[in-house]
């Protein structure tokens, strides 16, 4: 008897009646994945298979159906082992096939760094999603148990892995109305990136919790009491706030955890739509509420489909609290969210026109070339706040916060939007860049012969749909002007960064750019430049980063042969000693700043004898030299007794707060190491990049500085700068 299976079909009856019709090939299925994935290990030393076990365990605790259960089992069959797609699709059916391979990462795309990688794994998730919304929720599943083991991880991967969670698919899991996936993906990466911040927070709770035990009973049983004479059958509980949203809390408004006073929620779940409303009058009659702090999501629901009463009330002793209200229907979409409602028969998806924002992704496809733009729109759309407008008929909108009446324009419809001339919202005339408010009722002015949108609306719409629908419409009505305009810029760029534009324009280095974005040929891409889809300056990055790789110290001569004096060192002042060279200049690279300790190598110039690189320098990976190139490598080692102090910069990733600058100094500072220059600056998302040059004596006092520095409260990732 197989216990982990039997235990994995015990989850799936309880929701699923006709599983035993299934159970067969889910067993087959089962066994597949201990079969492929038999020889491997995680990182933990425990079989692979554990994790994909555990991934169909997630996905049966979200009652899935059997395919999708599958394709869990699965989800790493065709990107670790030799099993393919049109093995599993023979073995498995087509539906199961295509999850895997929506779930499956892109690892044959040829990406410029790591950050444009995750960009288009991301990106063909998403679309995948389109098709079928069980791809991502395959997905969340796979990143919830990753986080759940993330410790067994190298400490940067652990920062680079709840980052990822904590921008993308926490987000996603709350735009998909999985609440309980969003919490605990949040949790575990706040415990990864501010473990000091987490455990004051997990500690303080705990030291107050027999007192809030208490407050919260005395609660539970008034309430109790009340729905009891009302006659109203109901289950109440109460719950803390989980610890990211605590964070979040005490980080926005500036307070200490004793400060925060609404640190639990009471939800009440009843019957009936009626019986809320009913509950919602007893609430406030009972406690005060707080004005402002009223949402009635059941009137209006998210575009995740969440539906609540909300309010916050003042308890008994002037501590206030947040009370739910929600029938049983409302409280198993509020925990599986799309999941609740997404059914499938014969193979066929649900209807998708609740998930506006899935269909609307393949409109951002269309339109960002570039996968940083299609990465920033998507976060717009999928991951804001939103305000809920009315049209004049009374009609609900959601749009993300910020949002303008150029966005709501368009989100009725692009014709709407192009003939667009003015605005009305609750009967007054306002600015185009009002940004719109809760409860606004918007009236949009146009005209039979409008003159299509400005260029300015650009800089204001907040919506994806606004932005490409206006992009579009340059695209079309301006062809040649774009064009013209884009070369113009092209021709700009070139001149700002001083390289010649018939050495970049070359088949070898245009083709591979032009294929990138999707266009047919150079007349396109000026066209993406002159309306904005893609801006010349990226479009020469890399074309010159593609140069650049083909011709790293491209002036290579044969002046300074390697075969010239093998039986004669040289030991420069530089500290480096060149193995076959003798009587030639040394000089470290800029590029990656060696210092002592690292291991590297030398590369043979012209006229400016050796320069002396890391081994894991991008600037001399084998896979980008020439023959040519290759055979100017030489070997270098570092002598024993050296004094001099070498410079080298660090890039740090960290949260945007007050003092962060003068304690990352201060650390630099304690370990008397000379601090040349730093610099700040803020990026998105509350994060911020500090980048410090010191001097040091060699790698071990890098590598002991990274370890003080990464103690520093809110600091995320540290990199030694390689340019």
């Amino acid at each position: 008897m197989d216990y982990a299976f039997d235990a994995l079909m015990e989850k799936i009856r309880k929701y699923n009646k006709n599983a035993a019709c299934d159970e067969a090939l889910l067993y087959k299925a089962y066994q597949r994945c201990r079969e492929e994935h038999s020889n491997q290990l995680r990182h933990s030393g425990e079989p692979y298979f554990v994790h994909p076990y555990e991934v169909a365990c997630i996905l049966a605790d979200m009652e899935l159906d059997c395919e999708a259960i599958m394709a869990g089992l699965l989800h790493d069959v065709i990107e670790d082992t030799p099993f393919g797609y049109e093995q599993m699709k023979n073995e498995f059916g087509e539906q199961v096939a295509m999850l895997v391979e929506g779930v499956t990462k892109l690892d044959k795309i040829k990406c410029i760094s790591k950050e444009e990688a995750q960009i288009e794994n991301l990106r063909k998730m998403f679309f995948a999603m389109a098709e079928d919304i069980r791809v991502v929720l395959i997905k969340l599943a796979d990143k919830l148990h990753n986080m759940r083991t993330l410790k067994h991880m190298k400490p940067e991967k652990q920062l680079e892995k709840a980052k990822e969670a904590l921008d993308v698919y926490a987000p996603l899991a709350y735009r998909l109305g999985i609440s309980k996936i969003k919490i605990e993906l949040e949790d575990l990466a706040l415990k990864h990136l501010d473990s000091v911040a987490y455990y004051e927070i997990v500690d303080g709770l705990s030291q107050k919790q027999s007192e809030r035990d208490a407050y919260v009973q005395n609660v539970r049983d008034v309430i109790a009491d009340k729905m009891e004479t009302m006659g109203i059958q109901c289950h109440i509980v109460a719950r803390a706030k989980h610890i990211y949203s605590i964070f979040r809390k005490m980080y926005n408004q500036n307070k200490t955890l004793d400060e925060i006073y609404d640190l639990f929620a009471v939800r009440i779940i009843v019957d009936t739509v009626a019986e809320c409303y009913a509950v919602l009058g007893m609430v406030h009659e009972e406690y005060k509420p707080i004005p402002g702090r009223f949402k009635d999501y059941i009137a209006m629901p998210k575009p995740n489909m969440y539906q609540s009463l909300h309010t916050t009330v003042i308890g008994p002793d002037g501590q206030p609290f947040e009370i739910q209200i929600r029938t049983w229907d409302m409280h198993r979409v509020a925990e599986r969210g799309v999941a609740a409602h997404w059914k499938y028969k014969e193979g066929k998806a649900g209807d998708k026109e609740n998930l506006e924002w899935v269909n609307r992704l393949l409109e951002i496809q269309s339109e960002a070339v570039d996968p940083e733009e299609f990465m920033r729109m998507l976060k717009i759309d999928m991951f804001a706040d939103e305000v809920f407008v009315f049209t004049p008929r009374g009609d609900v909108i959601g749009l993300p916060a910020g949002a303008t009446p150029i966005d709501f324009a368009f989100y009725i419809h692009s014709a709407v939007g192009y003939r667009m001339t003015g605005a009305k919202v609750n009967s007054k005339i306002v600015n185009l860049d009002y940004k719109l408010q809760n409860g606004d009722i918007v009236e949009v002015i146009t005209s039979g012969a409008g003159k299509g949108p400005s260029r300015d609306w650009l800089k204001i719409v907040k919506t994806s749909t606004a932005r490409s629908k206006i992009n579009s419409w340059f695209k079309k009505e301006n062809r040649e002007i774009n064009i013209e305009r884009g070369r113009t810029a092209v021709e700009n760029e070139f001149k700002r960064v001083g390289m010649s534009q018939s050495d970049l324009f070359q088949s070898k280095y245009l083709e591979p750019m032009l294929r990138r974005y999707g266009f047919a040929n150079v007349e396109e891409m000026y066209a993406a430049i002159g309306f904005g889809g893609i801006t010349a300056a990226k479009v020469v990055t890399r074309l010159r980063d593609s140069y650049q790789s083909d011709h790293k110290e491209a002036e290579v001569i044969t002046e300074i042969s390697p075969k010239q004096n093998v039986h004669k060192n040289h030991k420069g002042d530089s500290g480096i000693e060149v193995r076959g060279v003798d009587n030639c200049l040394v000089r470290l690279s800029r590029c990656c700043n060696p210092v002592p300790g690292d291991d590297i190598i030398g590369f043979i110039t012209k006229g400016r004898g050796v320069s002396v690189h890391r081994c894991d320098c991008i600037n001399v990976q084998a896979e980008k030299m020439t023959d040519e190139m290759r055979a100017r490598m030489i070997e270098c080692s570092w002598l024993d007794d050296i004094s001099t102090a070498f410079h080298t910069e660090l890039s740090i990733e960290c949260t945007n707060r007050n003092g962060i600058l003068a304690d990352v100094i201060a650390v630099v500072s304690e370990q008397k190491i000379n601090l040349i220059a730093a610099n700040a600056r803020p990026l998105k998302d509350r994060t911020a990049l500090i980048d410090i040059t010191i001097d040091v004596t060699g790698k071990e006092e890098i590598d002991s500085i990274i370890r003080k520095l990464h103690r520093v409260p809110g600091v995320y990732e540290i990199k030694r700068t390689v340019q």
